[in-house]
Formats: C-alpha cells, sequence, structure tokens
C-alpha cells in the first residue's frame, strides 16, 4: 500500500513538473507574441510619423495678396483684343511692377530679380488664362492672392536656417527682410493647397499636383480589373471544376502559383517587349500600364477564385446534382454566386497590390514628366507610386513635403480598397 502510494506521489510530481514547463512555455510563447506585436507597432507608429511630419505641410502653401493693375499698354498695346498678341504679352512686367509698389526703393537689375523671386512663376502664366477668358479685365486693377515661391513657402514653414550665411541658403537676405514687411502688413497667408490635388505635375513645387497621377492609376486600375477579372474568375472556375486531373494541368497549376511570386519588374519586361515593341502601343499610356497590371494580378486573382470556390461546402454540389441539375448549372447557379464575394475581396487585395507598383511602369516608360492631365487611357499619364519616384529624386525642398503628401494620397487609397475588400467579404459572407 506504502510503495503503491508512492508511486502515485512521484506520478503526480512528474505531471506537476510537467504542467510547469508547459504553462511557462504557453507563456514564453504569448510573451514574444505580444513583444512582436509591440515592435510592429512601435514600427507603424515611427513610418506614420515620419510620412505624416514631412507631409502635412503640403496640404498648405503661402500665398501673397496683390493688386496687379493690367495695363493695357503692356497687353494688348493697338487694341484689337487679338489672342495671340494677348498671349505673348509681358506679364511679367505687370508682376514686377505691382510688386514694386509694395518696395518702390528696389533699382538694380539684381534686387528686381530677387523681387519678382517672391511669387511663384506661375503667376504671369495665370494673369494670363484670366485676360484670355475676360477681355474684359484689361485696363482694370485686380486684387488676387498669389502663391509665393516654394523657396518662400519653405521658409515661412520653418524649413530654411536664415541663421547662416546669405550663401548658404537659397532665399537672400533682401528677400527676408521684405517677406517679414509684407507680414506685417497681413498680406501673406497660409491657405490649403489646393492645386496639390487639381493640377498635374510641374517643374516648380508649388505648382505640382497629383491630379495627373490619380486619373492615370484610376485608368489604369479600370482597365487592370476589366481584363484580369473575367479571365481570372473563368480560369479559376474551369481549373476548380471541369479541368481533367491530369500532368498537363498539375503542370499549368504549379506555374501559376510561380507567377504569382515573379518580381514585378519581369511583368514590366514582358510589357515592353509584347505591348510596346511587338504591338507599337504608345509608351506611357494608361492602357499598357493597366495590361501589365492585370498580367501581374491575373495569378493571384486566380488563386484567391479557386480559393473561394473550395471553401463552397460540398453537400451544396451534391444537392443540386441530386436535383437534376447540370454540372454547369450546379456551378453558375449555386457554387458561383456563393463564392464571388471571396473572388471579389482577392480581386481588390491584388489590384491594391498593383496600385502600389512602380518597377513595372517605369519598364513602360511612365517614368517620363507629364504635365497635362489624362483624359483618355490613350493619353501620356504618370501613376501615383511614378509620382512619388519623381518628387522624391527632385532637388528641391519643396518636393519633399509633396513627396510625402503624395505617399498619403496613396496610402489613402490603399486603405480605402483594402477597407472595401473587408466590408464585401463581412457583406456577403455566408456562414455555413
Amino acid at each position: 500500500m506504502s510503495n503503491t502510494l508512492q508511486e502515485t506521489q512521484d506520478i503526480s510530481e512528474i505531471v506537476n513538473r510537467g504542467l510547469k514547463k508547459r504553462y511557462r512555455s504557453e507563456f514564453m510563447f504569448r510573451f514574444y507574441g505580444v513583444v512582436s506585436i509591440l515592435f510592429a507597432v512601435v514600427f507603424l507608429l515611427v513610418f506614420f510619423s515620419s510620412i505624416i511630419s514631412k507631409g502635412y505641410s503640403a496640404f498648405t502653401q503661402g500665398e501673397l495678396n496683390m493688386k496687379i493693375y493690367l495695363n493695357e499698354e503692356v497687353i494688348d498695346p493697338d487694341r484689337l483684343r487679338d489672342e495671340e498678341e494677348i498671349r505673348y504679352a509681358n506679364f511679367d512686367k505687370l508682376v514686377l511692377d505691382s510688386l514694386k509698389t509694395y518696395f518702390p526703393e528696389v533699382s538694380s537689375r539684381k534686387e528686381r530679380k530677387e523681387l519678382k523671386s517672391l511669387v511663384s512663376s506661375g503667376t504671369s502664366l495665370r494673369l494670363q488664362s484670366m485676360v484670355l477668358n475676360d477681355y474684359s479685365l484689361i485696363g482694370q486693377e485686380i486684387d488676387i492672392w498669389v502663391r509665393l515661391d516654394s523657396d518662400i513657402d519653405m521658409y515661412l514653414k520653418g524649413n530654411i536656417d536664415v541663421s547662416l550665411d546669405e550663401s548658404q541658403r537659397r532665399i537672400s537676405d533682401n528677400q527676408v527682410r521684405w517677406v517679414q514687411e509684407l507680414q506685417e502688413q497681413n498680406l501673406i497667408s497660409q491657405n490649403f493647397n489646393s492645386t496639390l490635388f487639381t493640377a498635374g505635375d510641374s517643374r516648380e513645387p508649388e505648382l505640382a499636383g497629383v491630379l495627373g497621377a490619380l486619373v492615370g492609376s484610376f485608368f489604369m486600375l479600370i482597365i487592370t480589373f476589366i481584363v484580369a477579372f473575367p479571365l481570372g474568375v473563368a480560369a479559376a472556375i474551369y481549373l476548380e471544376e471541369f479541368a481533367p486531373k491530369n500532368r498537363f494541368i498539375d503542370f499549368v497549376e504549379v506555374n501559376i502559383n510561380n507567377l504569382a511570386a515573379v518580381p514585378s519588374i519581369i511583368y514590366g519586361l514582358l510589357g515592353l517587349a509584347v505591348f510596346i515593341n511587338f504591338f507599337g502601343m504608345p509608351r506611357s499610356a494608361p492602357l499598357v500600364g493597366g495590361l501589365v497590371l492585370a498580367l501581374m494580378t491575373f495569378p493571384v486573382i486566380i488563386i484567391a477564385s479557386r480559393a473561394a470556390l473550395q471553401s463552397v461546402p460540398p453537400s451544396i454540389t451534391d444537392a443540386a446534382l441530386g436535383v437534376g441539375a447540370s454540372k454547369i448549372q450546379t456551378v453558375f447557379d449555386h457554387v458561383f454566386p456563393l463564392a464571388l464575394p471571396g473572388m471579389l475581396t482577392g480581386s481588390i487585395i491584388g489590384m491594391a497590390r498593383a496600385l502600389g507598383e512602380s518597377a513595372p511602369l517605369l519598364m513602360i516608360g511612365m517614368v517620363a514628366f507629364v504635365v497635362d492631365v489624362p483624359t483618355s487611357p490613350l493619353d501620356s499619364s504618370a501613376a501615383l507610386p511614378v509620382q512619388v519616384y519623381l518628387w522624391a529624386d527632385a532637388p528641391e525642398r519643396g518636393f519633399v513635403e509633396r513627396t510625402s503628401a503624395a505617399i498619403l494620397v496613396l496610402l489613402f487609397f490603399l486603405l480605402l480598397m483594402n477597407s472595401t475588400a473587408i466590408w464585401l467579404r463581412n457583406k456577403f459572407e455566408t456562414k455555413w
């Protein structure tokens, strides 16, 4: 009896030691998981705080309130109201004359050049456009807000250290003094930078916007969806429901899985060779970009669609066949509608990945500098990730904040697409 009791106690001690070891292992596993999540959260916070801190200032732009006299002797001395003559009028002189009313002491050529550099070079083009749209403005004095030059805007935002020697900064002592005097007169204000969302690219940071890249990305995603989704879903349905099980189909399935992992730049090389060099399609066009992204998204859609089809319970198929439905009726009337939400979710996630790709677009020439906003998929255009690449490579300080702002816009659309995928999954998902 005592031996049996001793054996029971020994077994209990072994079990208790085993339980302690197991509990300790579980605790350490949970601890490592929590630490990993904390690391990920910290890195995300650092990432987003860095982008936001650099990019939020791009949503405002320094502007100067000016009274500009549209002198008829400068704009249209012959009074003919001829469009060509007005187009080549010296609007720069009108801007400079207006600025000199604030600082009449400016006389030398160097000072006039510095004074003119206070405002954006696009001011003259804006005046020209206003006059061409309304000839009645000629001879009048107008009161408008004009955009300050990017370097002046950077100074107002505290990104230029005026304590440095004049030779080591992009604005002169005269410009600093003039800006301070204009601020004292309440003629300078930081206003919402609507140009960032209503204009295309520009060499001048204060005139650059993301609209051209947004429209180009929109055209590309539309083409990508139109091409990749029907073909990808059709291929998935055939492979999952109708294809015979043989070595050739196994070979096709393996290669589809491999294609999903191919680097995106390879698809860019394929698009360059096939669509541009062989078919002669236009470079830098959203049509070509959409086709290249469709090739890249095609395997992802097939894999996601097959997974959605496999998630449909076999009892659905068996019940449909049992009441006399054909194979095609079973698939398209019962299985496909139930798998469609999963297919859409996978497709949207695949397109969200395509939206952030830049390497294949660089290979087909979408790195070109394009000012005009595209009106069709055949027009030359940029894309959001390529626009980020171009601005990040620009030397002007003003493009630093616009690069971060473009990244924020890109992240917003990626978040929107992923949120849409989650919403579709939750709304149409069927619980079995």
